[in-house]
């Protein structure tokens, strides 16, 4: 596409104008006149006839693939192939998705015949997660004369995938609890574990529970079983992705707003997708085996448990892109699916929302499935507001009244939602957000402490 330049715009107004009206008012002078517009046009026709083939001398390269963390800045590479003769400068734009932004949103590169092939780091930063398709890239380049704009639209094969930005919970496990999944301190194992061993004679002390009466009877003298502690154990994060968890997730305590915030706050989905991530790394360092299960209406995602670098990078490319549905769960079908495919006894992290008292009924209903098998928790992100009525001295006037009284209804309810589940075996909690994640995984670890499992 060609389109007249701002020059052009000057030379009609400063040349052509007045050059008519000097043939139209001194006919002596109007051949000199019709000879110099003649001559103007003749300049501009072809500078328009050079710059034709301009357009075809670009052309854009770019990768197929860009990774990026939530939040943080990152670099789109492109090169710029220039075939043409003479220096150019050359304006680009590039078409961004709303997951994706950036500063910059016109770039201007220099091209010749010395430096034909130009690369460019576009910097970009992704708001949302998810994978983006990268747009057309426009540019637009004067002509030899700057008569015209010569802009071309390049389609750009690449892809933009937004992955979750852990570096909250890394910063968070940098505490005592990460130094405990490191090694520097060591966990003492309460009780003498589950898993058996061998066997072996009896000896004073051993308890009646223990012998193996079949071996006894056969070797004619007492024998008992030794059991080892379970250094291998299956955890499992199953993802509330339904209609609760399109929801702001609330500004952290004193103000601050949360590491991982890039356009507004994030939603709650995304705080549970680093929060199963970072139970992950955790479920790692001691050697277990971590599986996910994303929810809905149905199932929608299902990774068994497994370890190693290889299954921690697919659960990060399978959660990525989840994003929550404007459906009510169904812990029917939720419950189903897991009493059918889980058959080794595992712990259980639930992340959703349980303050809705339909959802928490239905929730309390169908967990009898698995809390005789599995060993459950069910963690949710604490309302704001909801807290005992008078526990706030900042209420003032009548709308903090209101608001207060709304909140201590919140807070009854899931405390009546708690004891439930706690006669069920289940435990609920409802935390902080800025201390999800490091409250999570010393849950974990108390219950590897204690062989819960």
């Amino acid at each position: 596409m060609i389109a007249p330049h701002n020059r052009m715009m000057f030379w009609a107004a400063g040349g052509l104008l007045p050059l008519m009206t000097l043939a139209a008012a001194f006919p002596t002078a109007a051949p000199v006149a019709l000879a110099a517009m003649g001559g103007l046009l003749l300049w501009v026709a072809i500078d328009y006839w050079r710059s034709r083939p301009c357009t075809r001398q670009i052309a854009v390269d770019g990768p197929a693939l860009v990774r990026l963390a939530k939040g943080r800045t990152g670099t789109i590479p492109l090169r710029l192939s220039w075939s043409g003769a003479g220096n150019r400068k050359i304006r680009m734009a590039l078409e961004l998705t709303g997951g994706v932004h950036t500063e910059s949103a016109i770039l201007e590169v220099a091209v010749s015949e010395g430096q034909p092939v130009v690369d460019v780091a576009w910097p970009v930063t992704g708001r949302r997660m998810g994978a983006y398709p990268l747009g057309r890239l426009h540019l637009e380049m004067d002509s030899p004369h700057r008569f015209w704009s010569l802009r071309q639209s390049l389609s750009v094969a690449a892809e933009l995938r937004i992955y979750p930005n852990l570096q909250t919970e890394y910063r968070l496990l940098k505490g005592s609890a990460f130094r405990r999944l490191s090694g520097i301190h060591s966990q003492r194992q309460v009780g003498k574990g589950r898993e058996f061993e061998q066997l072996r004679e009896y000896l004073p002390g051993d308890g009646y529970e223990d012998i193996h009466w079949k071996a006894t009877a056969k070797c004619g003298h007492p024998v008992t079983k030794v059991f080892q502690v379970e250094r291998t154990q299956e955890v499992y994060v199953v993802l509330d992705a339904s209609r609760l968890s399109s929801r702001v997730m609330p500004a952290a305590a004193g103000g601050r707003q949360p590491a991982d915030k890039a356009d507004g706050l994030p939603s709650l989905a995304e705080r549970y997708v680093t929060v199963a991530l970072g139970l992950g790394v955790a479920a790692e360092q001691q050697g277990d085996l971590f599986g996910l299960v994303a929810f809905s209406d149905r199932v929608t995602r299902f990774l068994r448990a497994g370890h190693g670098k290889t299954h921690f990078n697919s659960c990060l490319e399978s959660l990525y892109t989840l994003q929550p549905e404007a459906v009510a769960p169904d812990f029917n079908d939720l419950f189903a699916f897991i009493a059918t495919h889980l058959r080794r006894r595992a712990l259980i992290v639930f992340l959703t929302s349980l303050d809705d008292p339909v959802l928490a009924e239905s929730f309390a209903t169908h967990v009898e499935m698995i809390r005789r098998q599995h060993v459950v928790l069910v963690n949710m992100i604490r309302p704001p507001g909801a807290r005992p009525l008078f526990s706030d001295p900042a209420v003032g006037g009548m709308s903090d009244i209101h608001q207060a009284l709304a909140g201590h209804q919140v807070w009854r309810r899931l405390r009546e939602t708690q004891r439930k589940l706690q006669r069920q075996g289940v435990r609920l909690a409802a935390m902080e957000t800025e201390r999800l994640s490091l409250q999570v995984i010393s849950q974990y670890l108390a219950i590897k402490q204690r062989q819960v499992l």
